[in-house]
């Protein structure tokens, strides 16, 4: 079955369709040119004109617009809450070893159940991993006196490193039960040592979930859209042991449930997760969620590479293994921190993109960079001890470095500062 003759079955229409309402959309065609954004799709002939132009998948917005044809780039916070009807939570697994990315699944799951959410939506990202979600509906309309809308993306990030933090041990031990710890790391294609955090395993080295980066429209594969690398289609499940990939190929899927279908929502079902998850956020700031807003002064002129600390020279010559998107929030951080403009940022990122081990899509890489500038703030990467980041990549520098250094942009505007002096 080829792609056009797959997607033209009413049945999977009708479910692109239904998940497209009130959200921004975007087509990818001949499995790599970027359709342009904003795009909708508000009726059945939206979703063919798509097909009879080549569509090989469909990305759909975690946000839920008014009218989501009004975004652009570069909108400001405000402007976006104002245009923002609401989100769903979407918790995204991946690993190179998909039986991971099912044991974290059900841990997930296990953790959503014990704060009485029942009404959940579940499917396979169409490689290696599985979307779980929350519908909009579930949550409490506000928290805090702030409409609960306007929490996007904090309400993501706190709710799933709350998550993160509730599974962290147990998925380790059961990850640890599949096999030996060497048998592990050749599974995910990494060394040994990239698994061990501060003297343990940390299965996040393993299983990757994306909180941090997650940013203002923001998109993940649609429901019965079919994920180019593999050539599978992301199904939705009613329980992690139903993912078979042979289900999953085109040919054999049979169109039986939606994915955060309205009809199947509880109100106010997350409101004890949402209200734990950000009592958690105040009294425990974990590693994974550390965004660090110390004052500093960013330099009046652009510090050169040639100051920089190993751990960004390492990260710049581009990334061998997993860690790309990771990669991407230390040097967008660390660049603007040390004077760089975000032109300059963004044409480095995308050159640099095409030296990593399998390049991102160049439109990731620039709302990066948007989302980044509209903050208004200079935030720091983080530290040198944020054991989630350089050591777990392969990039860590010289201890010598790193005692005396709290953060990478230290190292480079003190020897800046000392240059400067000499020439003096």
């Amino acid at each position: 079955m080829d792609l056009k003759e797959y997607y033209s079955q009413k049945e999977v229409r009708k479910e692109l369709l239904k998940i497209s309402k009130n959200r921004e959309i975007q087509a990818w065609f001949n499995q790599q040119i970027a359709g342009k954004r904003p795009e909708v799709a508000n009726y059945d002939g939206d979703i063919l004109d798509l097909i009879r132009q080549g569509m090989t998948s469909m990305h759909v917005s975690e946000e839920r617009w008014h009218d989501p044809l009004l975004l652009e780039s570069g909108l400001l916070k405000r402007k976006l809450d104002e245009l923002r009807k609401g989100w769903d939570l979407v918790i995204d697994l991946d690993s190179k070893n998909l039986e991971f990315s099912k044991i974290a699944g059900k841990l997930i799951i296990d953790a959503l159940e014990f704060h009485e959410v029942k009404n959940y939506s579940l499917k396979f990202s169409g490689n290696h991993g599985v979307h779980i979600a929350i519908p909009f509906e579930a949550f409490p309309k506000e928290v805090n006196n702030v409409p609960i809308k306007d929490y996007f993306p904090d309400g993501v990030k706190i709710v799933t490193g709350y998550i993160k933090s509730m599974i962290k041990d147990f998925l380790a031990t059961k990850i640890l039960q599949t096999d030996s710890i060497d048998q592990i790391a050749k599974s995910v294609n990494k060394n040994k040592i990239d698994l061990i955090i501060n003297g343990k395993f940390d299965p996040f080295t393993v299983v990757d979930i994306d909180d941090i980066l997650i940013s203002s429209r923001h998109l993940f594969r649609a429901p019965y859209s079919i994920n180019e690398k593999s050539g599978l289609v992301s199904v939705p499940l009613k329980k992690i042991e139903d993912l078979n990939l042979e289900n999953s190929k085109p040919e054999n899927v049979k169109v039986k449930l939606s994915f955060l279908d309205p009809d199947n929502t509880k109100k106010n079902e997350a409101q004890q997760l949402l209200v734990q998850a950000f009592d958690w956020a105040k009294k425990a700031r974990p590693i994974e969620m550390e965004r660090i807003e110390r004052k500093f002064e960013t330099p009046t002129s652009a510090i050169k590479a040639d100051f920089f600390p190993p751990c960004i020279l390492q990260l710049m010559s581009g990334v061998k293994e997993d860690g790309r998107k990771r990669a991407i929030f230390i040097l967008v951080n660390f660049l603007q921190s040390v004077g760089w403009d975000y032109d300059s940022i963004q044409k480095f990122l995308l050159d640099w993109n095409k030296k990593n081990y399998e390049p991102l899509r160049d439109n990731y890489i620039t709302s990066q960079v948007s989302w980044t500038k509209r903050q208004g703030k200079k935030i720091l990467p983080p530290n040198c001890e944020n054991s989630s980041y350089y050591k777990s990549m392969g990039v860590k520098c010289d201890p010598g470095i790193c005692s005396t250094c709290k953060n990478p942009v230290n190292y480079a505007v003190r020897l800046s500062r000392l240059n400067q002096k000499k020439k003096k």
